[in-house]
């Protein structure tokens, strides 16, 4: 059931920890099949080096399991609301990356200093703080998306980028790291000049452009 998903699921849990955007078993990640209404998603606390497809969790939009014999993640209602609320969405990634997280703990939103912060969108918006795995922090976050932005920062936790698929949500997240790097270092030395308005505007017409031939060339 939902092979192709399933391995996706693999491989890009399996980038996580490649490209440092969390550490041991932290993080989750899920795709959406709209035509079937299910999910398939990471397991919970398993290594991300040894699960293989079968271990990953398909279920539906009612929370029920319908395959896998593990634990969903305790994210999985986090999930399945930006699923429930975004059409656009089909793959959701939640990391731990260090300096994402960092910000996180400032309870701060990240400005547009740098044009990358486009694959949010004209900003890196933020989640207030809930305990996780629970049914108020999947509304805070969803609420903080709201219909527009592709990322998130949930207040002393973590990301959250979504995408059209997994190959852009784990993008979204991975330039957004690189951002929130770049934030953490200019607010050391001194207060980062911010792109307007007007440029943001320019920018994501260029990033929409961008995601919609990517979309075509992954199909």
């Amino acid at each position: 059931m939902l092979e192709t998903e399933r391995r996706k699921v693999v491989r890009y849990g399996r980038l996580l920890l490649e490209r440092n955007l969390t550490t041991g078993t932290g993080g989750n990640l899920s795709v959406f099949n709209r035509e079937k209404e299910l999910m398939v998603i990471s397991p919970s606390a398993r290594d991300y080096q040894e699960i293989e497809p079968e271990d990953t969790v398909v279920m539906n939009l009612e929370e029920e399991v319908i395959a896998g014999s593990s634990r969903p993640s305790s994210e999985y209602q986090l999930h399945l609301l930006v699923y429930r609320e975004r059409s656009d969405v089909s793959a959701v990634v939640h990391t731990h990356s260090v300096n994402a997280t960092a910000v996180s703990c400032l309870n701060k939103e990240i400005p547009p200093l740098h044009y990358l912060i486009g694959f949010a969108g004209d900003k890196l918006p933020r989640a207030e703080y809930a305990l996780f795995g629970t049914r108020e922090l999947a509304e805070n976050a969803v609420n903080a998306l709201g219909s527009s932005y592709n990322a998130v920062l949930l207040d002393n936790h973590g990301l959250l980028a979504v995408g059209s698929s997994l190959q852009q949500a784990f993008q979204a997240a991975e330039m957004i790291e690189y951002v929130a790097e770049l934030y953490v270092k200019c607010r050391s030395m001194g207060k980062p000049a911010l792109l307007s308005e007007a440029q943001m505007k320019k920018v994501g017409e260029k990033f929409e452009a961008y995601r919609q031939g990517s979309s075509r060339k992954e199909n």
